[in-house]
């Protein structure tokens, strides 16, 4: 019983930082469930039908998830605001109609016959994300996403390719997602479309929110709290939503960055600097001498 919900807890945290890497841009996207889903039924197709190994179908889930992530965002994350919002939304209705249409993959009955992922599985994900989540963190690449998140004029200014900036981030959190969605389906055995609506989104951003969007550790902390409170207190298993609501309302009032609202420090390269000695400072004083 506490591995399986290790092994949720261990999902939800991949999902919560799929969608950090989307928020590190400036975006956001409601579309997660629909990479997990892409991500679950290839790396599921590859080894029930195929007799492919998990690590390489997992994989190549990722990169089919990553691919369809660039091809729908180069258009979807040139809008703002509400606008990008119901786009991503639009993403996850379409690819949950698609799966409902796909009869080599079920179809509305849904798809079986997986296994393979465990606990150790699920850890491994885990730390190989979050391995990424700290070279991205001590790279300029985290300054570039900074940039373009805080004001995308200035960092065009700069010369920085925003929207490739944010096809990247979007890419990325694809991936995630995908890497989720597989061990999701290996660990359950069977999946339906259904299983990831736009439900599965919302609670997913809603996980980041209540953890905070400034670091890596804060989709962590609100992925654990809202995956294992209800499980073990089971008055509040059948008022998840409420409970979201309620916690989520709560954050907004009195800590509207989350319950880890510090920023990640970035590591700055700089080229070291010659010190100076005092007889340069005496040459540089001295007038008269040459420079």
């Amino acid at each position: 019983m506490i591995s399986d919900h290790l092994i949720i807890t261990g999902i939800n945290i991949l999902m919560a930082w799929s969608v950090y890497l989307v928020l590190l841009t400036g975006s956001l996207s409601f579309a997660q469930g629909a990479f997990m889903a892409v991500g679950c039924y290839t790396a599921g197709y590859l080894t029930t039908v195929l007799g492919m190994p998990l690590l390489p179908a997992t994989l190549i889930g990722a990169i089919v998830s990553a691919v369809f992530a660039v091809v729908l965002g180069y258009p979807a994350l040139r809008l703002k605001g509400i606008y990008l919002i119901l786009a991503t939304l639009g993403i996850t209705f379409c690819v949950r109609v698609l799966l409902e249409n796909l009869e080599f993959l079920g179809g509305i009955g849904g798809f079986g016959g997986m296994l393979g992922a465990d606990l150790p599985a699920v850890a491994i994900a885990v730390g190989c994300v979050a391995v990424l989540l700290v070279l991205i963190t001590i790279s300029p690449l985290q300054r570039i996403f900074d940039a373009v998140r805080e004001d995308e004029r200035v960092a065009a200014s700069l010369g920085i390719n925003v929207t490739g900036v944010r096809i990247l981030g979007f890419a990325l959190g694809a991936a995630v997602a995908a890497v989720a969605g597989s061990l999701y389906g290996h660990y359950m055995s069977f999946v339906r479309p259904e299983s990831f609506d736009v439900l599965l989104s919302i609670y997913v951003v809603l996980y980041v929110v209540l953890g905070g969007v400034n670091n890596m550790l804060g989709p962590v902390v609100g992925a654990v709290v809202m995956t294992l409170l209800p499980e073990y207190i089971r008055e509040l298993a059948d008022w998840r939503p409420t409970v979201f609501g309620l916690a989520v309302l709560i954050m907004l009032l009195f800590k509207p960055n989350g319950l880890l609202s510090f920023r990640a420090v970035t590591e700055r390269y700089r080229r070291p600097t010659q010190s100076a000695t005092p007889g340069s400072l005496e040459q540089q004083s001295t007038p008269g001498t040459a420079p």
